[in-house]
């Protein structure tokens, strides 16, 4: 007699701290009334088809062996090969990797790219390695998950702490392992070895495409509207120059170096020319040092959480002032906090459909590298921004119709497809 299980978390998790995938499982539940017939296979949402556990050992420079903990996880790939980044960071958990895999598979279906979700990383900090360590551990963990990595099966990307450099040593390993050169297997290379112009910037323009989208549903004006913007690095450094250049006021930025506001509006190209110079916006002398804590209440148009994970809290959403909050990072406000924005009339844009840029342009390279043919930057730009164009449209739509939150609806869509393509494959065998 056949049983229905009463739960989907896998043994290997705690079951009292579940750590980002216990918000991914949240996020699910709120999206699973709204899928209809297709709830059926929600199941299937919430477990990862694979996940991979790797020792990852290396020779250090001293003489002495290494050994770090490496995983790959593959969330679903009913709609594609696996597509996700690569993260060297010294908290890595299974639980971070298992939901951001899910993330991408979500992020990937709301913008509706022939991809699954998947996510890897190592547990160290590269801060500690020297140059020669980090391409020895780079290569060996790429042996140890070239079992399932392939360019029709998952293709890796950067992510924090890694990028083209990375890319290369990746790419090659699986090339020399395969005896032949594979430029596809992973996105976010060098130009020289088949990577992608607009790819550095293409996420921080994806976040300026789809703020303009939303200000246009909420009647804002770009031109004139102030920007506060959270981490000006690719990504929020990226987006504050577009909206500089199309007549915004960047009024205020934040990150690790400090906090700098300037009511006037901050010389963006110059503030971009110092943190380049200096590692960040601290010490700009264009505008007036501010209490971190402060940023978050300034009254302005634009809000970009640009940096890190778990920014918007319950402790500091009520005190958000913000008209519209588009989400440059992953995950940067707790469902928690989403709820007092949502209850405060705050527009937010999630990061699934706004930061989706950098994945979109990794699909141009991948499909550029396949057929050996490459684009200018001018039409990546272009296709660029009328696919984000389009998702946002599709999520608009679905918001209205449900009346539920941008979140809420960018989830229905990609959750939708996914299933979709689940119940039409059916099960095998």
């Amino acid at each position: 007699m056949s049983q229905t299980p009463t739960h989907a978390l896998p043994s290997y998790l705690n079951a009292e701290d579940l750590g980002p995938w216990g918000n991914y499982l949240q996020q699910v539940d709120r999206v699973t009334p709204y899928l209809g017939s297709l709830s059926r296979w929600v199941e299937t949402l919430k477990r990862p088809k694979r996940s991979l556990i790797v020792d990852v050992p290396i020779e250090l420079d001293n003489g002495t062996i290494a050994h770090f903990e490496g995983y790959r996880v593959q969330h679903n790939v009913s709609r594609g090969p696996g597509k996700g980044g690569v993260r060297f960071h010294q908290d890595v958990t299974l639980s971070e990797v298992m939901a951001l895999a899910a993330w991408m598979s979500v992020k990937n279906a709301a913008v509706n790219l022939p991809y699954g979700g998947a996510k890897g990383g190592i547990r160290v900090d590269p801060r500690k390695l020297s140059a020669s360590e980090l391409e020895r551990m780079t290569r060996r963990y790429t042996s140890e998950i070239g079992v399932i990595i392939g360019p029709s099966k998952d293709i890796p990307a950067p992510d924090v702490n890694t990028n083209a450099q990375t890319m290369a040593w990746m790419m090659d390993t699986y090339s020399m392992n395969e005896g032949a050169t594979a430029t596809g297997v992973v996105t976010g290379k060098p130009i020289a070895l088949g990577g992608s112009l607009g790819r550095v910037e293409a996420t921080g323009r994806g976040v300026f495409v789809v703020a303009c989208e939303a200000a246009r549903d909420r009647n804002i004006d770009v031109a004139g509207a102030r920007v506060v913007v959270q981490g000006f690095g690719n990504v929020g450094g990226t987006a504050a120059r577009l909206f500089h250049e199309a007549g915004a006021k960047v009024i205020a930025a934040q990150d690790h170096t400090g906090t700098v506001h300037n009511a006037a509006g901050l010389d963006v190209h110059k503030l971009l020319s110092h943190v380049s110079q200096t590692g960040g916006v601290g010490g700009f002398s264009g505008g007036q040092a501010l209490d971190k804590n402060e940023f978050w209440t300034l009254e302005t148009e634009f809000l970009i959480p640009a940096a890190l994970e778990s920014q918007i809290t319950v402790d500091n959403a009520a005190k958000v002032r913000a008209k519209i909050v588009v989400e440059g990072a992953n995950g940067p406000t707790t469902p928690e906090a989403d709820d007092i924005l949502a209850e405060n009339g705050v527009y937010v844009v999630p990061d699934v459909l706004a930061n989706a840029g950098g994945v979109t342009v990794s699909y141009f390279e991948w499909v550029q590298d396949f057929s050996s043919f490459f684009w200018s930057e001018e039409e990546i730009n272009q296709r660029l921004e009328r696919l984000m164009r389009e998702a946002y449209a599709a999520v608009a739509q679905v918001s209205r119709e449900h009346k539920v939150t941008l979140r809420t609806a960018a989830f229905i869509v990609a959750c939708t497809r996914i299933l979709q393509a689940r119940q039409v494959r059916g099960l095998y065998p």
